[in-house]
């Protein structure tokens, strides 16, 4: 990722971890002959890869909850979620994330009915893969305090109802009211899913991660972590919306950890919800269901009111936008905070997913990074055209187009939403297919990016949107020894194989915290 030397062949860097030298073997070994060698053989490496835009706490409750995707019926997530109750005492909340009603045959919401018949006592409630719906049990619905029939809708949110009564999916800011009587986790819990999310990530070749809401409880912990070296990869956090972490940020300033490996500089906040759940705020309303726009889960006046204030505290913004109307309020908001003359902000809008063509353009204007998620695409692609028609598609997922007019894309997965494999993601962007190589040419293939492409949203233009291109992102003398070490070279094979690349080991400050087992 270096434009001025592309291939090295071999690089030294001292106990801190810092690169003192990258170039041909011979000259690196002469200007170092007392170094240590690490020979890595036939191995390629590459910079540290650096997800944009992840959830490193839900991603660990995946290990400690009922795993639901991949399910292809209902009747599969309640053979998972027998499974997973079989561990819990009587009365326990069983909690669960990832169930997507567009794999079931069927393809509508569940309903509270659904679980009741194996779940008769113990409140259940489940998080929709992407995080903007939740689908609970009558004895969860019975836990509710506010009365939940009738037509009244929570601000940002909507209950799905039949007949005046709550159907058991709550979307968006409504999921607020079952998440409030759900026992809080214990100290030892959230700290431990911190801990299994990073593992995790590292275990796939990630050496940062951009963490896009963290409460400052969650900050806490992480410090906790980080000052006890217990942090195997870097941390970019994001203020959780406009909270206790927001203002704390405003008020002490941009943080970061004298560790190196955890920093707070930014705000993530919402302007809508997801095209899955039909939450995602549309301009003209849904293809496939004409009685919704979506939704917005801020006032424009108050998101303005509150990326003001960022501005003023110095502090980044990272808008999540999927819809056209949400995209097209969230480059409102941001045209009126940064004025004509904004500077060096690095705003971002996480996913820019749904783009009127008059607005593809504005990102690139305005200095925004489009921060995106390639296997969204390649997850949506069976159902998205349904809910936007033929003409919106075209401007939907469209990397090329915006990165062809100048917007610089960081790239992520939104894990646990997908998966926290990097690998899958520079597949997806490089082919826009599925994992069978479905459509043959990829789905809209027009939009694909070159490896090279996705190699570099997954490093330097990643560490460029988290303000750390000087440390991170390639590997040039100066930086940070942050690096993955592959059996291939992502760049030689053909695109069909990112999927299936071997990380050998993933290294941070020029230490292995992982190793695959065969490459010890």
């Amino acid at each position: 990722m270096d434009a001025s030397r592309p291939l090295a062949s071999a690089f030294a860097y001292d106990a801190d971890g810092r690169l003192l030298a990258v170039g041909d073997r011979d000259a690196v070994l002469a200007g170092h002959p007392g170094a240590r060698r690490i020979d890595l053989g036939d191995a390629t490496v590459v910079p540290g890869l650096i997800d944009a835009h992840g959830h490193v706490a839900n991603l660990g409750y995946t290990f400690l909850r009922a795993d639901l995707v991949g399910t292809r019926s209902k009747a599969e997530v309640i053979e998972r979620l027998r499974a997973s109750a079989k561990g819990l005492a009587p009365g326990d909340w069983l909690l669960g994330r990832g169930w997507d009603q567009n794999d079931w045959p069927e393809k509508d919401f569940p309903t509270a009915a659904d679980l009741d018949a194996a779940f008769p006592d113990r409140p259940v409630w489940l998080g929709r893969i992407d995080g903007h719906a939740g689908w609970a049990n009558s004895a969860a619905l019975r836990a509710v305090t506010r009365d939940l029939g009738g037509n009244w809708q929570p601000d940002g949110g909507r209950i799905l109802r039949t007949g005046g009564r709550p159907t058991g999916v709550f979307v968006d800011a409504a999921m607020d009211l079952v998440d409030a009587v759900v026992p809080p986790v214990d100290e030892a819990t959230a700290t431990r899913a911190l801990e299994l999310g990073m593992k995790a990530a590292v275990e796939h070749g990630l050496t940062g991660v951009h963490d896009a809401g963290v409460s400052l409880a969650d900050l806490r912990r992480y410090q906790r972590l980080a000052d006890a070296g217990k942090m195997p990869l870097r941390i970019d956090a994001m203020a959780d919306g406009d909270g206790e972490s927001f203002g704390w940020l405003c008020e002490k300033g941009l943080y970061r950890h004298p560790g190196g490996r955890l920093q707070m500089r930014a705000v993530k906040l919402y302007i809508d919800g997801a095209l899955g759940s039909r939450g995602a705020a549309l301009i003209e309303p849904y293809s496939d269901d004409h009685d919704t726009h979506g939704l917005l889960v801020i006032a424009p006046t108050k998101l303005r009111e509150v990326v003001a204030r960022a501005r003023g505290c110095g502090v980044q913004v990272a808008t999540h936008a999927i819809g056209d109307r949400g995209n097209r309020e969230v480059l409102d908001a941001f045209e009126q905070a940064l004025g004509t003359h904004p500077g060096d902000h690095r705003w971002r809008i996480e996913h820019a997913q749904v783009l009127a063509p008059a607005d593809l353009p504005r990102l690139a204007k305005l200095g925004i990074i489009a921060s995106m998620q390639p296997t969204h695409a390649t997850s949506d692609m069976p159902w998205a055209q349904d809910r936007l028609g033929p003409q919106r598609i075209v401007g939907s997922y469209a990397w090329r187009q915006l990165r062809d007019a100048g917007t610089r894309i960081a790239l992520g997965s939104d894990f646990p939403v997908e998966s926290v494999d990097p690998r899958l993601g520079l597949y997806a962007a490089a082919t826009r297919t599925d994992a069978d190589g479905l459509p043959a040419g990829g789905w809209r293939p027009e939009e694909k990016l070159t490896a090279f492409e996705a190699l570099r949203g997954f490093t330097l233009d990643a560490a460029y949107a988290g303000f750390d291109e000087a440390r991170v992102g390639s590997l040039e003398a100066g930086k940070r020894a942050d690096f993955v070490v592959l059996a291939e070279d992502p760049l030689a094979i053909d695109p069909s194989g990112l999927k299936s690349l071997t990380v050998r080991a993933t290294y941070v400050d020029g230490r292995p915290v992982f190793e695959a087992p065969a490459s010890r």
